[in-house]
């Protein structure tokens, strides 16, 4: 297999994972691993989407949760957000997620543009969308997903 044919194979293998009743994908070559729940340490003043920083074997890595970066309802209290570690712009990031699900070939699968009816928070971190038989995949752009500046301000008042 030439080198342009295995890149545009790896290119369509995603990751997945649940976020609220979102199913999202993310490119496998942008997947670092995926854990179990971490023990957190809070970060004063930081973004509401940057839950803590988690210590994975030495590297302290930022957490980003996605239900709060896409502004979806909190995760009731007993479920624990599992850990999906991609690598974007050179760091390494914790996405916080749901669910994890499997990795899954779309080769054959065209992608098509993200909804215009899909929720502004989700468009903004969406490359596109690929139709499977059962389920929309919504993939997932790693480097906007973890750019919390871009996230919507819940604040309030003026600037």
């Amino acid at each position: 297999m030439s080198q342009t044919a295995t890149a545009t194979r790896v290119g369509e293998q995603y990751c997945t994972f649940w976020v609220a009743d979102l199913f999202f994908g993310v490119a496998v070559e942008e997947v670092q691993e995926v854990l179990r729940h971490q023990p957190m340490t809070p970060v004063p003043q930081a973004d509401e989407a940057v839950t803590g920083l988690i210590n994975l074997r030495g590297q302290i890595v930022t957490a980003v949760d996605l239900r709060v970066r896409l502004g979806l309802p909190a995760r009731s209290g007993d479920q624990l957000p599992m850990n999906v570690i991609v690598r974007s712009r050179g760091e390494v990031v914790s996405l916080l997620v749901d669910d994890i699900g499997d990795v899954i070939d779309t080769a054959g699968v065209d992608a098509q543009p993200a909804p215009s009816n899909m929720p502004r928070e989700v468009q903004d971190v969406v490359r596109g969308v690929r139709p499977l038989p059962d389920t929309i995949l919504l993939v997932l752009d790693a480097d906007r997903a973890v750019d919390v500046s871009t996230a919507p301000d819940k604040t309030g008042g003026n600037p």
